[in-house]
Protein backbone atom coordinates (compact mmCIF):
# COMPACT_ATOMS: atom_id res chain seq x y z
CA UNK A 1 0.00 0.00 0.00
CA UNK A 2 0.76 3.49 -1.20
CA UNK A 3 3.17 5.33 2.12
CA UNK A 4 1.89 8.03 3.87
CA UNK A 5 4.99 10.65 3.55
CA UNK A 6 6.37 12.71 6.37
CA UNK A 7 9.12 15.70 6.55
CA UNK A 8 10.98 16.44 10.01
CA UNK A 9 12.34 19.71 10.65
CA UNK A 10 14.46 19.43 13.39
CA UNK A 11 17.28 16.90 14.18
CA UNK A 12 18.11 17.99 17.96
CA UNK A 13 17.37 15.53 20.75
CA UNK A 14 13.65 14.74 20.09
CA UNK A 15 13.47 14.71 15.91
CA UNK A 16 16.59 12.01 16.67
CA UNK A 17 14.75 10.00 18.15
CA UNK A 18 11.68 10.24 16.11
CA UNK A 19 13.99 8.83 13.06
CA UNK A 20 15.16 6.10 14.74
CA UNK A 21 11.63 4.82 16.13
CA UNK A 22 10.16 5.27 12.42
CA UNK A 23 13.77 3.30 11.36
CA UNK A 24 13.55 0.74 14.18
CA UNK A 25 9.50 0.23 14.68
CA UNK A 26 9.23 0.44 11.02
CA UNK A 27 7.57 -2.57 10.48
CA UNK A 28 5.37 -2.68 13.73
CA UNK A 29 3.84 0.79 12.63
CA UNK A 30 2.95 -0.38 8.76
CA UNK A 31 1.19 -3.24 10.75
CA UNK A 32 -0.80 -1.32 13.14
CA UNK A 33 -1.55 1.49 9.98
CA UNK A 34 -1.74 -0.88 7.30
CA UNK A 35 0.95 1.31 5.55
CA UNK A 36 3.94 2.48 5.92
CA UNK A 37 5.17 6.13 7.29
CA UNK A 38 7.94 7.23 5.15
CA UNK A 39 10.26 9.75 5.66
CA UNK A 40 10.61 11.75 2.42
CA UNK A 41 12.72 14.89 3.88
CA UNK A 42 14.71 15.96 6.89
CA UNK A 43 15.40 19.29 7.81
CA UNK A 44 18.31 21.20 10.13
CA UNK A 45 20.88 23.98 10.15
CA UNK A 46 23.57 20.95 10.09
CA UNK A 47 21.96 17.73 8.00
CA UNK A 48 24.72 17.30 6.10
CA UNK A 49 26.73 16.20 9.16
CA UNK A 50 24.39 14.73 10.87
CA UNK A 51 23.21 10.94 10.53
CA UNK A 52 20.22 9.69 9.13
CA UNK A 53 19.68 6.07 9.92
CA UNK A 54 19.47 3.90 6.96
CA UNK A 55 16.73 2.08 7.11
CA UNK A 56 14.84 5.13 6.03
CA UNK A 57 16.76 5.26 2.65
CA UNK A 58 17.79 8.80 1.19
CA UNK A 59 15.21 10.81 2.40
CA UNK A 60 15.69 14.96 0.75
CA UNK A 61 18.43 16.72 2.70
CA UNK A 62 17.48 20.90 3.22
CA UNK A 63 19.01 23.28 6.04
CA UNK A 64 15.70 25.54 4.65
CA UNK A 65 12.42 24.30 5.87
CA UNK A 66 10.31 25.76 2.99
CA UNK A 67 11.91 23.32 0.76
CA UNK A 68 9.92 20.12 3.10
CA UNK A 69 6.99 22.22 3.39
CA UNK A 70 6.65 23.22 -0.12
CA UNK A 71 7.54 19.30 -1.34
CA UNK A 72 4.85 17.98 -3.16
CA UNK A 73 4.92 14.72 -1.80
CA UNK A 74 4.73 15.23 1.95
CA UNK A 75 1.69 14.92 3.82
CA UNK A 76 2.75 15.48 6.92
CA UNK A 77 4.85 18.44 8.75
CA UNK A 78 6.92 17.58 11.83
CA UNK A 79 7.76 20.51 13.40
CA UNK A 80 10.95 19.83 16.10
CA UNK A 81 12.68 22.77 16.50
CA UNK A 82 11.18 24.63 19.15
CA UNK A 83 11.03 28.59 20.01
CA UNK A 84 8.06 30.59 19.05
CA UNK A 85 9.19 32.43 16.11
CA UNK A 86 10.64 30.00 12.92
CA UNK A 87 7.94 27.56 14.07
CA UNK A 88 5.68 29.09 13.75
CA UNK A 89 6.25 30.31 10.20
CA UNK A 90 6.67 26.27 9.97
CA UNK A 91 3.84 25.47 11.36
CA UNK A 92 1.51 28.70 8.99
CA UNK A 93 2.95 27.85 6.30
CA UNK A 94 1.94 24.04 6.19
CA UNK A 95 -1.49 24.81 6.75
CA UNK A 96 -1.62 27.22 4.16
CA UNK A 97 -0.39 24.43 1.66
CA UNK A 98 -3.06 21.79 3.23
CA UNK A 99 -0.39 19.57 5.21
CA UNK A 100 -0.88 18.24 8.64
CA UNK A 101 1.50 19.47 11.38
CA UNK A 102 2.38 17.51 14.44
CA UNK A 103 5.01 19.45 16.97
CA UNK A 104 6.55 18.34 20.19
CA UNK A 105 6.65 22.79 21.03
CA UNK A 106 5.10 23.58 24.15
CA UNK A 107 5.58 26.88 24.23
CA UNK A 108 4.29 27.79 21.14
CA UNK A 109 1.30 25.69 21.66
CA UNK A 110 0.86 27.28 25.38
CA UNK A 111 1.19 30.80 23.60
CA UNK A 112 -0.36 30.65 20.36
CA UNK A 113 -2.07 27.29 20.21
CA UNK A 114 -5.56 28.19 19.58
CA UNK A 115 -4.45 30.54 17.24
CA UNK A 116 -2.93 27.53 15.28
CA UNK A 117 -5.95 25.21 15.67
CA UNK A 118 -8.55 28.49 14.09
CA UNK A 119 -6.30 28.41 11.04
CA UNK A 120 -5.72 24.14 11.02
CA UNK A 121 -9.76 24.05 10.69
CA UNK A 122 -9.80 26.97 8.14
CA UNK A 123 -7.30 25.14 6.00
CA UNK A 124 -8.97 21.56 6.86
CA UNK A 125 -5.82 20.00 8.38
CA UNK A 126 -4.56 18.65 11.56
CA UNK A 127 -2.34 19.85 14.59
CA UNK A 128 -1.35 17.48 16.68
CA UNK A 129 1.20 17.52 19.78
CA UNK A 130 0.95 15.00 22.39
CA UNK A 131 4.64 15.45 22.60
CA UNK A 132 4.58 19.13 24.27
CA UNK A 133 3.49 17.74 27.68
CA UNK A 134 5.19 14.77 29.23
CA UNK A 135 7.47 13.22 27.41
CA UNK A 136 6.53 9.43 27.21
CA UNK A 137 3.39 9.94 29.13
CA UNK A 138 0.07 10.20 26.87
CA UNK A 139 -1.92 12.92 28.87
CA UNK A 140 -2.93 14.47 26.11
CA UNK A 141 -5.00 11.59 24.66
CA UNK A 142 -6.05 11.12 27.95
CA UNK A 143 -7.90 13.95 28.58
CA UNK A 144 -8.63 14.37 25.00
CA UNK A 145 -10.41 10.97 24.35
CA UNK A 146 -9.61 8.56 27.23
CA UNK A 147 -11.30 10.81 30.60
CA UNK A 148 -13.59 12.75 28.17
CA UNK A 149 -16.59 11.70 29.55
CA UNK A 150 -15.61 13.43 32.75
CA UNK A 151 -15.72 16.49 34.11
CA UNK A 152 -11.97 17.83 35.28
CA UNK A 153 -12.50 19.30 38.53
CA UNK A 154 -8.77 19.75 39.80
CA UNK A 155 -5.73 18.11 38.62
CA UNK A 156 -1.70 18.16 39.98
CA UNK A 157 1.49 17.72 38.01
CA UNK A 158 4.89 17.42 38.20
CA UNK A 159 5.79 18.30 34.52
CA UNK A 160 9.60 19.16 34.82
CA UNK A 161 12.20 16.68 35.07
CA UNK A 162 14.76 18.84 35.48
CA UNK A 163 13.16 19.99 38.70
CA UNK A 164 12.28 16.80 39.98
CA UNK A 165 15.49 15.58 39.57
CA UNK A 166 17.57 18.38 41.61
CA UNK A 167 14.67 18.52 44.10
CA UNK A 168 14.75 14.70 44.37
CA UNK A 169 18.90 14.88 44.50
CA UNK A 170 18.66 17.07 47.34
CA UNK A 171 16.58 15.57 49.57
CA UNK A 172 18.40 12.38 48.82
CA UNK A 173 22.06 13.61 49.63
CA UNK A 174 21.82 16.90 51.28
CA UNK A 175 23.92 18.09 48.53
CA UNK A 176 22.78 22.11 47.64
CA UNK A 177 20.53 23.71 44.81
CA UNK A 178 24.16 25.02 42.60
CA UNK A 179 26.23 22.02 43.10
CA UNK A 180 22.89 19.50 42.11
CA UNK A 181 21.98 21.93 39.10
CA UNK A 182 26.07 21.10 37.94
CA UNK A 183 25.95 17.93 38.04
CA UNK A 184 22.24 18.25 36.06
CA UNK A 185 23.50 19.60 33.66
CA UNK A 186 26.88 17.65 33.04
CA UNK A 187 24.40 14.46 32.97
CA UNK A 188 22.26 16.46 30.24
CA UNK A 189 19.32 16.94 32.51
CA UNK A 190 19.26 20.79 32.08
CA UNK A 191 20.61 23.19 29.83
CA UNK A 192 23.48 25.44 29.96
CA UNK A 193 20.91 28.35 30.86
CA UNK A 194 18.90 26.50 33.08
CA UNK A 195 15.81 29.64 33.41
CA UNK A 196 13.30 28.03 32.03
CA UNK A 197 13.23 24.83 33.88
CA UNK A 198 14.17 26.08 37.10
CA UNK A 199 12.42 28.98 37.29
CA UNK A 200 9.15 27.26 36.23
CA UNK A 201 8.37 28.65 32.83
CA UNK A 202 8.95 25.34 31.54
CA UNK A 203 6.43 23.98 33.66
CA UNK A 204 3.96 26.90 32.86
CA UNK A 205 3.56 25.96 29.51
CA UNK A 206 2.67 22.60 30.13
CA UNK A 207 0.43 23.75 32.42
CA UNK A 208 -1.28 26.23 30.31
CA UNK A 209 -1.37 23.18 27.99
CA UNK A 210 -3.23 20.81 30.04
CA UNK A 211 -5.80 23.60 31.52
CA UNK A 212 -6.75 23.98 27.97
CA UNK A 213 -7.50 20.73 27.38
CA UNK A 214 -9.33 19.77 30.69
CA UNK A 215 -11.24 22.60 31.56
CA UNK A 216 -11.45 23.79 27.68
CA UNK A 217 -11.28 27.66 28.14
CA UNK A 218 -8.14 29.41 26.98
CA UNK A 219 -5.69 30.12 29.35
CA UNK A 220 -2.63 32.09 28.52
CA UNK A 221 1.23 31.84 30.41
CA UNK A 222 1.04 35.05 32.03
CA UNK A 223 -2.64 33.98 33.57
CA UNK A 224 -0.72 31.53 35.79
CA UNK A 225 1.43 32.31 38.76
CA UNK A 226 4.89 30.94 38.38
CA UNK A 227 7.65 30.58 41.35
CA UNK A 228 10.95 28.24 40.81
CA UNK A 229 12.79 25.92 42.85
CA UNK A 230 16.56 28.10 43.53
CA UNK A 231 15.75 29.04 47.20
CA UNK A 232 14.98 25.57 47.93
CA UNK A 233 18.01 23.93 50.60
CA UNK A 234 18.65 20.92 52.63
CA UNK A 235 17.19 22.17 55.66
CA UNK A 236 13.72 22.53 54.10
CA UNK A 237 13.59 19.40 53.35
CA UNK A 238 14.90 18.43 56.68
CA UNK A 239 12.14 20.26 57.98
CA UNK A 240 9.31 19.05 55.93
CA UNK A 241 10.73 15.50 56.58
CA UNK A 242 9.31 16.08 60.43
CA UNK A 243 5.88 17.30 59.46
CA UNK A 244 5.72 13.91 57.39
CA UNK A 245 5.82 15.91 53.96
CA UNK A 246 8.44 16.49 51.00
CA UNK A 247 8.96 19.15 48.68
CA UNK A 248 8.06 19.29 44.56
CA UNK A 249 7.73 22.14 41.76
CA UNK A 250 3.58 21.45 41.64
CA UNK A 251 1.82 22.45 39.13
CA UNK A 252 -1.98 23.05 39.97
CA UNK A 253 -5.09 23.40 38.89
CA UNK A 254 -8.02 23.20 40.37
CA UNK A 255 -11.66 24.33 40.46
CA UNK A 256 -13.03 26.48 43.30
CA UNK A 257 -16.63 28.07 43.56
CA UNK A 258 -14.79 31.78 42.75
CA UNK A 259 -13.15 30.05 39.94
CA UNK A 260 -10.05 28.42 38.54
CA UNK A 261 -6.88 28.98 40.39
CA UNK A 262 -3.65 28.01 38.64
CA UNK A 263 -0.15 27.68 39.79
CA UNK A 264 3.28 26.39 39.27
CA UNK A 265 5.30 26.27 42.39
CA UNK A 266 7.41 24.43 45.07
CA UNK A 267 4.46 23.45 47.94
CA UNK A 268 5.12 20.61 50.34
CA UNK A 269 3.38 17.54 49.48
CA UNK A 270 2.48 14.25 52.13
CA UNK A 271 4.77 11.64 51.76
CA UNK A 272 1.40 9.36 51.81
CA UNK A 273 0.60 10.36 48.44
CA UNK A 274 1.63 9.39 44.79
CA UNK A 275 3.05 12.16 43.91
CA UNK A 276 5.78 12.24 46.57
CA UNK A 277 7.33 8.77 45.43
CA UNK A 278 7.64 10.78 41.93
CA UNK A 279 11.54 10.99 41.44
CA UNK A 280 14.08 11.97 39.63
CA UNK A 281 13.22 12.80 35.96
CA UNK A 282 10.06 11.29 35.69
CA UNK A 283 6.91 13.52 35.62
CA UNK A 284 3.74 12.68 36.56
CA UNK A 285 -0.11 13.86 36.90
CA UNK A 286 -3.08 13.08 39.07
CA UNK A 287 -5.94 14.21 37.91
CA UNK A 288 -9.33 14.21 39.93
CA UNK A 289 -12.62 13.83 37.62
CA UNK A 290 -16.47 14.56 39.13
CA UNK A 291 -17.44 10.82 38.04
CA UNK A 292 -14.45 8.98 37.92
CA UNK A 293 -12.78 10.15 40.52
CA UNK A 294 -8.80 10.09 40.57
CA UNK A 295 -6.45 8.51 37.96
CA UNK A 296 -2.78 8.96 38.18
CA UNK A 297 -0.30 8.90 35.27
CA UNK A 298 3.61 8.81 35.45
CA UNK A 299 6.76 8.08 33.17
CA UNK A 300 9.44 9.60 31.28
CA UNK A 301 9.13 13.43 31.09
CA UNK A 302 11.50 13.74 28.43
CA UNK A 303 14.03 12.22 26.73
CA UNK A 304 14.36 11.13 22.66
CA UNK A 305 13.01 8.26 22.62
CA UNK A 306 10.18 8.87 25.02
CA UNK A 307 9.39 11.78 23.65
CA UNK A 308 9.96 10.69 20.19
CA UNK A 309 7.14 7.76 20.79
CA UNK A 310 4.52 10.54 21.11
CA UNK A 311 5.79 12.38 18.49
CA UNK A 312 5.53 8.94 16.21
CA UNK A 313 2.00 8.19 17.58
CA UNK A 314 0.91 11.65 16.25
CA UNK A 315 2.02 10.97 12.88
CA UNK A 316 0.41 7.57 13.10
CA UNK A 317 -2.72 9.35 14.27
CA UNK A 318 -2.66 11.78 11.29
CA UNK A 319 -1.51 9.74 9.17
CA UNK A 320 -4.82 7.45 10.08
CA UNK A 321 -6.46 10.84 9.24
CA UNK A 322 -5.34 11.57 6.02
CA UNK A 323 -5.82 7.98 4.51
CA UNK A 324 -8.93 7.86 5.99
CA UNK A 325 -10.44 10.99 4.41
CA UNK A 326 -11.94 11.97 7.67
CA UNK A 327 -13.84 15.45 7.06
CA UNK A 328 -14.19 16.34 11.34
CA UNK A 329 -10.70 17.10 12.80
CA UNK A 330 -10.59 16.23 16.49
CA UNK A 331 -9.32 19.36 18.70
CA UNK A 332 -5.82 18.99 19.80
CA UNK A 333 -7.50 21.04 22.97
CA UNK A 334 -10.32 18.44 23.51
CA UNK A 335 -13.03 20.92 22.70
CA UNK A 336 -14.45 22.42 19.60
CA UNK A 337 -13.53 25.78 20.72
CA UNK A 338 -11.94 27.34 23.65
CA UNK A 339 -13.82 29.68 25.82
CA UNK A 340 -12.82 32.76 26.74
CA UNK A 341 -11.35 32.95 30.37
CA UNK A 342 -9.22 34.55 33.23
CA UNK A 343 -8.37 32.52 36.24
CA UNK A 344 -8.68 34.07 39.69
CA UNK A 345 -5.39 35.50 41.52
CA UNK A 346 -3.76 33.34 43.66
CA UNK A 347 -3.68 35.27 46.51
CA UNK A 348 -7.53 33.51 46.77
CA UNK A 349 -5.73 30.39 47.57
CA UNK A 350 -6.39 29.12 51.01
CA UNK A 351 -3.80 26.76 52.47
CA UNK A 352 -1.51 25.98 55.66
CA UNK A 353 1.31 27.30 54.57
CA UNK A 354 5.12 26.49 55.53
CA UNK A 355 7.33 29.44 56.25
CA UNK A 356 11.52 29.44 56.54
CA UNK A 357 13.12 32.49 58.33
CA UNK A 358 17.09 33.17 58.97
CA UNK A 359 17.62 35.15 61.07
CA UNK A 360 20.61 36.59 63.83
CA UNK A 361 19.34 34.84 66.62
CA UNK A 362 18.25 37.28 69.84
CA UNK A 363 15.45 37.22 72.31
CA UNK A 364 11.87 38.60 71.27
CA UNK A 365 12.09 36.99 67.67
CA UNK A 366 9.13 34.65 67.74
CA UNK A 367 6.97 37.16 69.42
CA UNK A 368 7.43 39.19 66.53
CA UNK A 369 6.94 37.33 63.84
CA UNK A 370 3.76 36.36 65.53
CA UNK A 371 2.59 39.62 66.18
CA UNK A 372 2.72 39.83 62.04
CA UNK A 373 1.17 37.00 61.07
CA UNK A 374 -1.64 37.78 64.21
CA UNK A 375 -2.18 41.15 62.55
CA UNK A 376 -3.58 39.33 59.51
CA UNK A 377 -5.64 36.93 61.45
CA UNK A 378 -2.92 34.09 60.74
CA UNK A 379 -3.10 31.28 63.49
CA UNK A 380 0.25 29.87 64.13
CA UNK A 381 0.29 25.33 64.17
CA UNK A 382 3.55 24.66 64.84
CA UNK A 383 7.28 26.18 65.37
CA UNK A 384 10.10 23.92 64.55
CA UNK A 385 13.95 24.47 65.03
CA UNK A 386 16.54 22.10 64.12
CA UNK A 387 20.02 22.48 66.03
CA UNK A 388 21.92 24.83 64.38
CA UNK A 389 25.28 26.53 65.66
CA UNK A 390 25.42 29.68 63.31
CA UNK A 391 23.61 31.97 65.97
CA UNK A 392 24.05 34.55 62.92
CA UNK A 393 21.75 33.03 60.37
CA UNK A 394 19.78 30.65 62.27
CA UNK A 395 16.83 28.81 60.14
CA UNK A 396 13.58 27.89 61.61
CA UNK A 397 10.02 27.06 60.47
CA UNK A 398 6.84 28.51 61.55
CA UNK A 399 3.78 26.56 60.01
CA UNK A 400 0.27 28.08 59.67
CA UNK A 401 -2.89 26.97 59.69
CA UNK A 402 -5.55 27.42 56.54
CA UNK A 403 -5.22 31.09 55.25
CA UNK A 404 -5.41 33.23 52.24
CA UNK A 405 -2.10 33.57 50.08
CA UNK A 406 -3.45 37.23 50.58
CA UNK A 407 -3.10 36.84 54.03
CA UNK A 408 0.22 35.16 53.90
CA UNK A 409 2.02 38.11 51.85
CA UNK A 410 0.43 41.03 53.74
CA UNK A 411 2.29 39.20 56.54
CA UNK A 412 5.32 38.21 55.01
CA UNK A 413 5.05 42.64 53.64
CA UNK A 414 5.23 42.92 57.62
CA UNK A 415 8.14 41.18 58.32
CA UNK A 416 10.48 42.60 56.40
CA UNK A 417 10.49 45.58 58.57
CA UNK A 418 12.06 43.41 60.75
CA UNK A 419 15.94 44.04 61.54
CA UNK A 420 16.62 40.55 62.44
CA UNK A 421 15.88 38.83 59.03
CA UNK A 422 19.14 37.80 57.04
CA UNK A 423 17.37 36.84 53.83
CA UNK A 424 13.07 37.58 52.74
CA UNK A 425 11.02 34.24 54.44
CA UNK A 426 10.33 31.35 52.14
CA UNK A 427 6.79 30.31 51.94
CA UNK A 428 5.17 27.37 50.09
CA UNK A 429 1.99 26.03 50.61
CA UNK A 430 1.28 23.22 52.38
CA UNK A 431 -1.15 20.83 50.23
CA UNK A 432 -3.75 18.95 51.77
CA UNK A 433 -5.98 18.13 48.80
CA UNK A 434 -3.58 15.57 46.71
Amino acid sequence: MQPVNIGVIGLGNVGSGTLDILAENADQIALKLGFPLRVAAVCSRGVVHKQIPAALGAPLRTADWREVVDHPDIQIVAELIGGTTVAREIIEAAAAKGKSVVTANKELMAASGADLWDQAIASGINLAMEASVAGGIPIHTVLREGISGDRVTNFYGILNGTCNYILTEIERRGAGFEEVLQEAQAAGYAEADPTADVDGFDARSKLVILSALAFGERIFPADVYTEGIRRISPIDFGYAHILNHTIRLVCMARQTPEGLLLSVRPSLIPQSTILAGVRGAYNAIWVRGRYGADTFYYGRGAGAHPTGVAVVSDLMRVAREIRSGSPERVSPFAHARLGEYCPIPITLNRAAYYLRFRVKDRPGIIAQLAAALAAENISIEAVLQLPEENASNLPFVITVEPTTEASIRAALARMEKLDFLTEPPLAMPMEASL
